[in-house]
């Protein structure tokens, strides 16, 4: 358990975009355009006593940075829409394979190099392929956002990917993260 909140605290210091995965969702019978200011409704299913309080604030303050630009003020309470974060941990386990091939030859290689028979070597050879297993761990941030009148959930966006344990990653990694999934959000950025 404790690995695992560790492990669970670098969730978004995801090595690298391609082993990143982005999705999102929408009701598409609501016009996101409508929506002027958002509130935070927190962090739900327990799930921010496994980061420490930087992670949250960098989580937190990313969102927030990216709802400004699409022109929704932030509001302590009562906002147009209300969002909500929670982050979900998997152990998963992998196999590699690694085979080396010990072969024999005559002189020439095969027989086929002399343009007859069967393509078989001089010697019998051999391969040997060998298995490991290990343990890694995929983090999953969910942003659920609802209309705060009829309390429907309208967008949910997700990044899951697995976790890198650098700790100097994460300053530079979560709003890079949560920008490109904000690209996902129906309303687009302000021009400035």
């Amino acid at each position: 358990m404790k690995s695992s909140i560790i492990l669970a605290m670098a969730l978004l210091a995801m090595a690298s975009c391609s082993t990143v995965q982005f999705h999102s969702e929408k009701d598409r019978d609501v016009d996101f355009s409508k929506y002027k200011t958002m509130s935070f409704y927190g962090w739900t299913e327990q799930s921010d006593k496994i980061l420490n309080r930087f992670d949250k604030e960098r989580i937190e303050r990313a969102f927030t940075e990216e709802f400004e630009k699409r022109g929704l003020d932030k509001t302590d309470r009562n906002g147009d829409i209300v969002m909500s974060l929670f982050i979900v941990v998997d152990q998963k386990t992998g196999t590699t394979a690694y085979t080396s091939h010990y072969g024999a030859g005559g002189p020439y290689g095969y027989y086929g190099g002399f343009g007859y028979g069967a393509a078989w070597g001089w010697g019998m050879g051999y391969n040997t392929t060998s298995y490991s297993e290990y343990d890694y761990y995929v983090g999953t941030l969910v942003c659920d956002v609802f209309d705060s009148e009829t309390k429907k959930l309208i967008w949910q966006g997700t990044i899951s990917g697995e976790i890198d344990e650098n700790p100097k990653n994460r300053e530079r990694n979560i709003p890079r993260l949560v920008k490109e999934l904000m690209k996902r959000f129906p309303v687009d950025p302000l021009q400035q």
